[in-house]
């Protein structure tokens, strides 16, 4: 199944490359109006702002960084996996699933729920994995 061109899968590449920027915004959130004397967002310096952070804002953070580092991975696979012609709709659902899990993730990392936010990224690690070898 395709879209403007593009299989369900990459799609999917385009969201899970736009959750790291969600995750930057996240850990902004709510500190843009606030002057930065008084603690608000520092565009001068954001990634010292981001370092003394704590909470949820350290934890979006923390989020964003781990996003980014799963991206080379699921993008590889994705391509892979095209060039080896699988079943589409498998493969659009694989990676359906992959971007769920991230969300998921994502949500775990922002509530604090350590063994949760663990297992959803060992999912969709196994997830990547099944992508990769489809």
């Amino acid at each position: 199944m395709t879209y403007a061109g593009l299989t369900v899968a990459y799609w999917t590449v385009l969201i899970a490359a736009l959750l790291p920027i969600g995750c930057a915004g996240l850990a902004k959130w709510g500190a843009f109006g606030i002057p930065r004397q008084q603690g608000g967002y520092d565009n001068h310096d954001p990634r010292a702002w981001l370092a003394r952070q704590g909470g949820w804002r350290a934890r979006a953070n923390a989020a964003q960084a781990n996003s980014f580092e799963a991206l080379p991975f699921y993008i590889g696979a994705v391509i892979i996996a095209h060039q080896h012609a699988p079943l589409q709709l498998r493969l659009d659902l694989l990676c359906f699933l992959y971007v769920v899990l991230r969300l998921v993730y994502i949500l775990f990392y922002l509530a604090d729920m350590a063994t949760l936010r663990s297992v959803a990224w060992v999912l969709a690690l196994v997830v990547n994995i099944a992508i990769l070898f489809i």
